[in-house]
């Protein structure tokens, strides 16, 4: 794809590429900047960096929000597809074996995977849609897509290291009863100084975690999704979670739901010095956001003077 781009776009390419191959982040990320300049963005994978032009603000029509529009079933469930098939495979086995009986839908976000999608979508009924992207999104992006996209009024982002194993859908869609819920899991963490956080017993929480998030449609409306500057998936779903609760509703952690967590890909997958370097980058946008928000935490922690 090199020789597609502008001559100072593909130089400015292969130096990144170099950085992260001697895991020279700080160069790195100085390149993804002047990329960024030049209205470029680098698409980074194990074989080395590529670039696409940076996404316009507004989405094409195919991939335009629907929030705006009245809820049409009790719920969505979203998931996304890029790499490690058999994790997709065992989630969609899972789902069908245990369908919830409600109205609801399933999308899939194809964030350019990097298997054939259709020989794991066996079933055309598994999924109620396919949200297909040409090039690879950052996680925010990506979820982004498949939140945006849903008809459901209460909307929820699954990992795909999730097995159902029973009826999950309807104890989670219990949550939202209480019209001051305005994000639900089974995951959550609280903290005393917004800094460290630790997990959090059944009840209201500071944050839910996105192994399942699920969101009110209207609170999804209010923030209108992840911050997409939230390329790496750690940390989003405490900006995100702030983000509602700051805009009025409550997060709670519900009772346990019929899923089995299997190991997550998305941190395991990553090597130890790049997770905690994407990890911290995306720590210091939360704080950015929501460090001075002690208002938000629900036990804060006496200040010392």
């Amino acid at each position: 794809m090199s020789d597609r781009l502008p001559p100072e776009v593909a130089a400015l390419l292969e130096q990144r590429s170099a950085a992260r191959a001697a895991r020279d982040w700080a160069a790195a990320d100085a390149l993804r900047d002047r990329l960024g300049e030049l209205g470029w963005e680098p698409i980074d994978g194990p074989r080395g960096s590529r670039a696409r032009p940076r996404l316009p603000a507004a989405p094409a029509d195919e991939q335009a929000s629907l929030l705006d529009e009245p809820a049409t079933l009790a719920a969505t469930a979203v998931v996304i597809a890029d790499d490690h098939p058999e994790d997709l495979a065992r989630f969609l086995a899972g789902m069908a074996a245990h369908r919830p009986v409600l109205d609801w839908e399933l999308l899939v976000v194809a964030n350019a995977p990097s298997y054939d999608l259709d020989a794991v979508l066996t079933d055309p009924s598994e999924a109620g849609a396919t949200l297909r992207s040409s090039e690879r999104l950052g996680w925010a992006d990506a979820a982004n897509l498949g939140l945006r996209r849903s008809r459901g009024a209460v909307v929820t982002l699954l990992d795909t290291s999730l097995e159902p194993t029973g009826d999950w859908l309807a104890p989670l869609l219990a949550a939202f009863g209480d019209p001051t819920v305005g994000i639900a899991g089974p995951w959550g963490v609280t903290s005393a100084d917004g800094r460290q956080f630790d997990e959090a017993p059944q009840g209201e929480v500071d944050a839910v975690e996105a192994y399942c998030l699920a969101i009110r449609r209207e609170a999804l409306r209010a923030v209108g999704g992840f911050d997409h500057r939230f390329r790496f998936y750690r940390n989003a779903d405490l900006d995100l979670s702030f983000a509602i609760r700051a805009a009025g509703w409550r997060a709670v952690r519900t009772e346990p739901l019929a899923l089995t967590r299997h190991e997550h890909r998305g941190y395991a997958s990553v090597p130890d010095d790049e997770r905690d370097r994407l990890s911290r980058r995306n720590f210091y946008r939360f704080l950015k956001h929501w460090g001075d928000r002690r208002d938000l935490l629900l036990h804060p922690a006496p200040r010392h003077h």
